[in-house]
């Protein structure tokens, strides 16, 4: 039987079919799905797989490291920007090894469609020296999984599982195996001193772990996943096709498929002897890749012939944004310089915050002020509110990653810059603005950190927020003056009161938080009921 499924729904599907015990993960556009697949998935709950949400990517994958230990197979989840955040346990990590199987699954965004950048995240699972796997359909990223598992426990590594937009978020049909694997029993490591990374154990580790990288290239070079097909047709052009990419190229040679020579990759690192035949076979080598050209720039250092090898880097393909079949058919001459044209069906247009969002309320009121404190002054940072930034409001100026809306209000404020506003969100402050909030109450420094509280992880569909009920005692207990410490219901009938309080605070010449407080108006009043609830709990 097939289940039309997301890319994302294959993957957790394929998880929980290979014995998975516990995924981690903080939600991000576009890898939220796996891990609430998994929350909603009765078998998961039966089994009692572990599924709740962590603070940020950091401690998702520490405690994924430490289910590892433990001897059962886990995942971590997160989007390609989440993985710097997580990036100081993965590099150790790759040093370490893991005892149970472990997967780092990275869905990289290409073209921007909910990110910063563009990022591409093989390029840290090379750094790290450790297997990358990406799929080119959703039936390979259910079949991977249990791939994945088998090869971290074989090669005690971490396995980097890429994932991009256009794959976790398009639906096919997939086949489900009709019996899933049983969990792994715990089974602690036989020599802890591996987990245990001082220099002397570091150093036999990373000895050990580049001992295993031609290993792990045989591995690629004999995997199922990386197919090449020679034509006997044509020697003009051979392709390297990589995850997506590969559809990409088969759907404009699909009804002549042999008419090019192939080579399909979706296990790294690159099989150097299937290439090398390529490269010696055809008189061009086109790389289609999605993301960075990451293979192409590795094929120019393998070989001299640089004009032979096309991609991203000669201008075949662009540079930039996601790949799609026209541009593939117009680099293969499929086009003739003639290419297909996309109909434009819907008219794009910006996001917007909600109506009614307490957000606006709050942006209202900021703005009101900034004739008095100057403009160009309003830090901001990654959630819902990143909006303010555009018209009409366009009340936020900066916008980098998580948490930097404090840290870099209070550089701006160590520079000499009066009247600084910090405006971060509820669950962005716990994710990793607790820190910077730390640095600023330590050194006093003159700014206003204003935390859009709206109780949920709103951005990415309203998942539950770690701040729920805590956040005056966190900044209570980070230090912050109580009488620097003030909540205020973002609503247009408080407008006049919250700007009188907002303007007080802005002049403060240390530390003032300001809690602006109001549920997301997409939650429901069953979960705003909870969230109430939960609230009182902890009082």
């Amino acid at each position: 039987m097939r289940n039309l499924v997301l890319g994302n729904e294959a993957l957790a599907q394929g998880a929980i079919d290979a014995g998975l015990s516990g995924v981690y993960a903080y939600p991000g556009t576009p890898s939220t799905e796996i891990t609430e697949y998994i929350q909603h998935s009765k078998t998961a709950k039966e089994d009692h797989i572990h599924y709740n949400w962590s603070a940020n990517e950091k401690t998702a994958m520490e405690a994924a490291l430490g289910m590892s230990y433990a001897g059962k197979r886990s995942m971590v989840v997160m989007k390609h920007v989440g993985l710097n955040v997580a990036s100081d346990v993965f590099m150790n990590m790759s040093v370490s090894g893991v005892n149970g199987g472990l997967v780092v699954v990275v869905a990289d965004d290409p073209s921007m469609h909910s990110s910063q950048n563009e990022q591409d995240s093989r390029f840290y699972g090379k750094f790290a020296m450790v297997p990358i796997l990406e799929p080119s359909n959703q039936q390979e990223a259910y079949d991977f999984m249990q791939y994945a598992f088998d090869l971290s426990e074989e090669i005690k590594l971490p396995v980097l599982f890429r994932m991009v937009t256009r794959l976790s978020h398009s639906r096919s049909g997939v086949e489900f195996r009709a019996k899933k694997r049983k969990q792994n029993p715990i089974k602690l490591p036989e020599d802890t001193r591996q987990f245990a990374l001082i220099p002397a154990y570091a150093k036999i580790q990373f000895e050990k772990l580049v001992k295993k990288k031609p290993v792990l290239i045989e591995k690629s070079e004999t995997s199922v996943y990386n197919r090449l097909c020679l034509s006997k047709r044509d020697k003009s052009l051979g392709i390297i096709a990589c995850g997506i990419a590969y559809n990409y190229v088969m759907e404009n040679v699909d009804e002549d498929k042999d008419f090019f020579s192939i080579l399909k990759i979706s296990q790294y690192p690159l099989p150097k002897k299937k290439i090398k035949e390529l490269y010696d076979y055809c008189d061009e080598i086109l790389v289609v890749e999605e993301g960075y050209p990451m293979i192409e720039e590795i094929l120019h250092n393998y070989f001299d012939e640089n004009d032979k090898i096309k991609g991203k880097l000669s201008g075949a393909l662009p540079l930039t944004g996601e790949l799609n079949p026209n541009m593939v058919g117009n680099a293969t001459g499929f086009f003739h310089d003639k290419p297909k044209k996309l109909p434009n069906i819907v008219k794009g247009r910006p996001p917007q915050l909600c109506e009614g969002c307490g957000h606006t309320d709050l942006f209202n009121a900021i703005n009101t002020l900034l004739p008095e404190i100057g403009n160009k002054k309003v830090f901001g940072d990654i959630g819902c509110y990143a909006l303010g930034a555009l018209p009409p409001l366009n009340t936020i100026n900066t916008l980098i990653d998580m948490g930097a809306s404090i840290t870099m209000a209070k550089g701006a404020a160590d520079a000499g810059l009066e009247n600084v506003i910090a405006v971060i969100g509820d669950s962005t402050f716990t994710h990793s603005g607790m820190t910077g909030l730390l640095d600023a109450v330590n050194e006093k420094t003159p700014i206003t950190v204003v935390i859009s509280d709206n109780s949920s992880v709103a951005m990415t569909g309203a998942q539950d927020s770690s701040a729920v009920g805590r956040l005056e005692s966190i900044c209570l207990g980070i230090g912050v003056e109580p009488e620097h410490l003030i909540t205020i219901i973002p609503l247009k009938k408080n407008h006049d009161k919250n700007v009188e309080i907002l303007r007080k605070e802005i002049w403060h010449k240390g530390v003032s938080v300001i809690i602006s407080q109001r549920a997301c108006v997409r939650l429901s009043r069953d979960k705003k009921e909870e969230i109430k609830q939960k609230i009182a709990s902890l009082n």
